[in-house]
């Protein structure tokens, strides 16, 4: 036997597997049962604004799509080759807002690759002790405090008022300030519990027109 039909051989081998209901029911079951792991440890430790759903239920669709296609894979190489030249013409073109979300992607196609791969007891605990780990973390070192955008609207002969109740707030970043005839509307972060006692402060200055508050994730400082 040649040395290319030792690699031939070699290469086939490892494509003799089949397609069995059983076998795909458990990849699928291990996918969603870790699919919704992630979800659940996604929804714990999410800080945004507004909570999406549909990304979360995304992430458990990922993990089982991704799964049947290495199930597939595993079990024909001719499937295997047009399988690849069919995800290769796909092209993503969804925003991922936070980095942390495409973090839970990630760990959302590694869960379907080890489910579609057999790799059940794997895949279950790696996942655990990663969410664990995660978690843990949130919320040791990594949960700060809330950031609010406070939006002012007040007249342009208090702008010294306004300037120097600032100065008395420790963490904050103007964004932006515009003025218009008499009016002026400024704009700043916060990093702090303690936004309602800023805003009825400053809701308490004569010729403050209005104080609104937002939700705002950002990296401070950045």
């Amino acid at each position: 036997m040649s040395f290319v039909d030792i690699i031939k051989n070699s290469v086939i081998s490892e494509f003799t597997g089949t397609i069995s209901i059983d076998k795909i029911a458990l990849s699928l079951l291990t996918a969603f049962v870790i699919g919704i792991f992630i979800i659940y440890i996604y929804k714990k430790t999410y800080t945004g604004v507004v909570y999406s759903k549909s990304f979360a239920l995304c992430i458990m669709l990922l993990s089982m799509v991704t799964a049947l296609i290495i199930r597939t894979i595993n079990s024909n190489l001719a499937l295997s080759l047009g399988m690849v030249g069919a995800l290769s013409i796909v092209r993503f073109r969804t925003a991922v807002k936070e980095p942390v979300d495409t973090a839970f992607m990630f760990w959302g196609i590694t869960a379907g690759i080890m489910a579609g791969a057999g790799l059940y007891l794997i895949a279950i605990i790696s996942s655990i002790a990663l969410g664990l780990l995660y978690y843990v973390s949130y919320i040791l070192g990594f949960k700060g405090n809330s950031q609010y955008l406070i939006i002012l609207k007040y007249d342009t002969d208090i702008d010294s008022k306004i300037e120097k109740m600032l100065s008395n707030i420790p963490k904050h970043k103007i964004k932006s300030k515009s003025i218009c005839k008499d009016k002026v509307e400024l704009s700043f972060e916060i990093a702090t519990k303690d936004h309602l006692k800023i805003m009825n402060a400053f809701n308490d200055i004569n010729g403050v027109d209005s104080v609104n508050l937002i939700s705002y994730q950002n990296d401070f400082g950045a």
